[in-house]
């Protein structure tokens, strides 16, 4: 049988989703737990990767089993044997063949600036003390629809097919006193999200104007591009997949 689980987790104490060598990572908590419950070496499989400090309030991740289990049940003895950081919200059953990489058709992250210091928020949100022009970052977001090659927002020497991304939906919010930045695509590269913040603050503080940015993605160049924002406000929120992945039986 073939099983998701559906969790969250605070990345900061990670060094990212994916097992290391000489590193914790969240993988590997979960799948020492899921052995150890289920008497058996059981490895699972996530729906995609976090950099080291990114955090996850919606990740799936399969696993095979033979072992007999209630659901519930081992959601619960799971969450107990867990670290508090990171928390099993459901198990489920899916269709032998399902991956929980390869049949998400969307993922959506969220980055969270915080626009005024804050005591309670400076390790969830990004700190900015300069006033950003919102209205130019929204219109250089939105731009973003026009291209699919996203080269100059990916790490250098990434070992991937292609650089396409089919980019969904992109915007901001101000949300109190943080703006909240949230896209949509159908796969990401690796660091992608994170420059691309750092690309739209630069627009917001007038470093480069709205047609700098065109030029930025034509030119494919990571260099050209802006830097990385930190990884502890960027949060993956939501993984779609289709309705039909769940198994009943």
């Amino acid at each position: 049988m073939r099983y998701f689980l559906e969790l969250s987790y605070n990345g900061m104490n990670y060094h990212g989703w994916q097992n290391q060598p000489n590193a914790i990572s969240v993988q590997e908590v979960i799948e020492k737990a899921l052995s150890t419950l289920l008497g058996q070496e059981t490895a699972i499989v996530g729906a995609g990767r976090t950099d080291a400090g990114v955090h996850a309030k919606q990740m799936f991740a399969h696993f095979n089993s033979e072992v007999v289990f209630n659901n519930d049940n081992l959601c619960y003895r799971l969450n107990a044997l867990l670290p508090k950081d990171v928390a099993i919200q459901n198990i489920f059953a899916v269709t032998p063949e399902t991956h929980a990489r390869f049949h998400a058709t969307s993922r959506t992250y969220l980055y969270r600036i915080a626009l005024k210091k804050n005591a309670f928020n400076f390790e969830r949100a990004y700190f900015i003390k300069q006033n950003l022009d919102i209205p130019k970052m929204q219109t250089a977001a939105e731009s973003l629809l026009n291209y699919k090659d996203f080269q100059c927002f990916s790490k250098t020497n990434t070992d991937v097919k292609t650089y396409n991304c089919n980019i969904m939906s992109v915007h901001f919010e101000l949300i109190d006193d943080e703006l909240h930045f949230t896209i949509q695509a159908d796969r990401f590269l690796r660091n992608m999200v994170r420059a691309i913040v750092g690309t739209l603050v630069n627009i917001g503080l007038g470093k480069i104007s709205l047609s700098d940015l065109d030029t930025i993605i034509q030119s494919k160049n990571r260099q050209e591009a802006g830097y990385s924002v930190p990884a502890h406000g960027l949060y993956l929120i939501q993984i779609s997949y289709p309705e039909s992945i769940k198994n009943d039986n």
